[in-house]
């Protein structure tokens, strides 16, 4: 008697589920959440599905057509004041950005110039903490690893400081 009273309410249930329909969650950016798909369409998309999880759409509120005309309008007047600057200023600020990128650009050759004499060609010297042969050949690869990044950042800071007037 239990089970006919059951059957019926399971039913129900399972109904509200398969009118709920499959959720996928595709990967990608932006992720992307949808019921839309077919197995064979979300499988090819690499989506997987999310069962048990509930999941909140929130929708963005649309700016008034007022508030989207005047934002433009006072960015362009503020551009427009920031653009006048006077020649002597404008030279003062070359020369500042000037003597920060080459005071940058010492310190990564400084970085440069001693990772390059502890890697010392592949050939740089055990520490005593590296009785273990695989912690010197990893300190070595990071070095190497560290070179390459300050000789990219020191052919950076020359190229912009070479874009300077």
């Amino acid at each position: 008697m239990l089970n006919r009273l059951l059957a019926p309410l399971l039913a129900v249930a399972s109904l509200g589920v398969q009118a709920q329909g499959t959720v996928y969650r595709c990967p990608g950016p932006p992720v992307l959440y949808t019921d839309a798909l077919t197995a064979k369409e979300a499988s090819e998309k690499g989506c997987r599905t999310i069962e048990g999880t509930p999941i909140t759409v929130m929708q963005t509120v649309k700016p008034r057509a007022g508030a989207t005309a005047a934002a433009p309008a006072a960015a362009e007047g503020q551009r427009g004041a920031e653009s006048r600057v006077d020649n002597q200023q404008q030279r003062a600020r070359d020369d500042e950005r000037r003597r920060v990128l080459q005071a940058e650009l010492r310190q990564a050759e400084e970085r440069l110039s001693s990772a390059q004499k502890e890697f010392n060609n592949g050939q740089g010297e055990r520490r005593g903490d590296e009785r273990n042969y695989q912690k010197y050949l990893d300190r070595m690869a990071e070095l190497k690893d560290s070179i390459g990044r300050y000789e990219s950042d020191v052919q950076a800071l020359r190229r912009e400081i070479a874009k300077l007037p």
